[in-house]
């Protein structure tokens, strides 16, 4: 299921990225981090309880993993061993998704700002996005750390939207988890899952959200509209 080219934002404001999953090829990674310090605890991860995960808040996260382990799941520790598990394994360097650098670089061609927001505490997320080598390619990041409500919540997308100037309702929302599918589409932005680890849901298609393969197709699809609209700019 994919949008039309001609039903992006016209003008488009601003592209809203999520950053883990979405820009970041980093899931994976920290599934490996996540079940190896479950396990390091003694305790076994499920696929269904790490797929809640995906995208949401550190608290609410918290939440789940201790109404799933226990109270006295060390989650501090826990933390502790994922971070070190994950620096681990990007040490030096942190795996972009196909088509994130050619699509910041287009849109940076067509003066078209670019903004993050995404769940992870400030400092991390500019870490990550330097060691991906795209933190000068974006023009603001909003983060955990920047509000006080994270997704679903949509506050995060709307101050990324602020941030550069972007109307919400004239902006393109990317997201790869359901949590920041909901947050994007309370916010009023046109929402366009791109799926990494998480499927389609009913709920999605009945949020209307957009479905595109990968960063590449969406590249294509935005190509079309900005010519589609170049054309008919006088109509």
């Amino acid at each position: 299921m994919t949008k039309e080219p001609w039903m992006f934002p016209i003008p488009l404001d601003a592209v809203i990225f999520d950053m883990d999953g979405l820009l970041l090829d980093t899931e994976r990674l920290y599934r490996s981090a996540i079940f190896g310090a479950c396990e390091d605890l003694g305790h076994n991860m499920h696929d269904i309880l790490h797929l809640s995960l995906i995208g949401t808040p550190k608290e609410v996260g918290d939440a789940k993993l201790k109404a799933h382990f226990g109270d006295e799941f060390a989650i501090d520790t826990y933390h502790e061993k994922c971070r070190d598990r994950f620096r681990a394994l990007c040490a030096t360097s942190i795996p972009l998704r196909q088509g994130a650098g050619e699509i910041l670089d287009w849109l940076k061609e067509f003066n078209i700002p670019r903004a993050v927001a995404t769940s992870t505490p400030r400092a991390l997320a500019l870490d990550h996005l330097e060691k991906a080598g795209i933190l000068d390619r974006v023009d603001a990041v909003v983060t955990r750390t920047d509000v006080e409500f994270g997704k679903p919540h949509p506050e995060t997308f709307i101050k990324a939207a602020a941030a550069v100037g972007g109307r919400p309702s004239q902006c393109l929302a990317l997201e790869d988890s359901h949590t920041g599918i909901r947050a994007a589409t309370a916010a009023g932005m046109v929402t366009v899952m791109v799926p990494d680890l998480l499927k389609l849901t009913e709920e999605t298609r009945c949020l209307g959200v957009s479905v595109v393969q990968d960063l590449d197709c969406l590249l294509s699809q935005l190509r079309s509209s900005v010519e589609h609209s170049e054309r008919h700019c006088h109509l």
